[in-house]
């Protein structure tokens, strides 16, 4: 099996399996305006079209830098553990889950499991497996799709930070901000 492919067949299966997930989800009580949420999800949206939707071949076509086949196999295995942190993170958030910014009834602040590490866990695992996808895909497109995907990750991130403190309040939201870093674990708190 190509390597290529093999990321491919990752990605489809952790999105087939995330929407599907969406189902056990509990529904929101409050959200914020649709119009904070437009800026972070046209960025995303714009980055993937970057990275995932080119012509040509499969990983195939013009690249940027070559990579041996055992590189390339590193990074669908980065992208697949970046993919996994994701799933374990949606699985300790439980019913509280939600796509789009969301506060849910009897909501409160996880910060332990992979909130621990990051106060974002998905967005981490997401930003390592796109990272990984394009430097494996080595095209004009994927690292500026990939950078992309994750400044709306970031604003999303912010966003959903500001929106839980105000309905979860201060105290409890801050306390975790100062504990634990936002993206990159191990990086700056707050």
């Amino acid at each position: 099996m190509m390597p290529g492919y093999a990321l491919i067949g990752a990605w489809v299966l952790w999105l087939a399996s995330w929407l599907a997930a969406a189902l056990w989800a509990d529904p929101a009580a409050t959200r914020p305006a649709g119009r904070e949420q437009f800026l972070y999800r046209a960025a995303t949206l714009a980055g993937a079209v970057l990275l995932f939707l080119q012509r040509g071949q499969v990983f195939g076509g013009a690249s940027l830098w070559d990579l041996s086949r055992g590189a390339q196999w590193a990074l669908v295995a980065v992208a697949v553990l970046g993919l996994a942190f994701t799933w374990w993170a949606r699985l300790y958030l439980g019913r509280l889950w939600s796509s789009s910014v969301t506060k849910k009834a009897d909501h409160y602040v996880v910060d332990t499991g992979p909130y621990a590490i990051v106060r974002h866990p998905i967005y981490t695992g997401i930003i390592a497996a796109i990272f990984a996808t394009a430097i494996l895909k080595a095209t004009p497109t994927a690292i500026p799709g990939a950078l992309l995907m994750t400044l709306g990750f970031w604003i999303k991130a912010r966003l959903e930070e500001q929106f839980l403190r105000d309905q979860l309040g201060a105290d409890a939201y801050d306390s975790y901000r100062r504990n634990v870093p936002m993206l990159m674990p191990f990086g700056p708190k707050g």
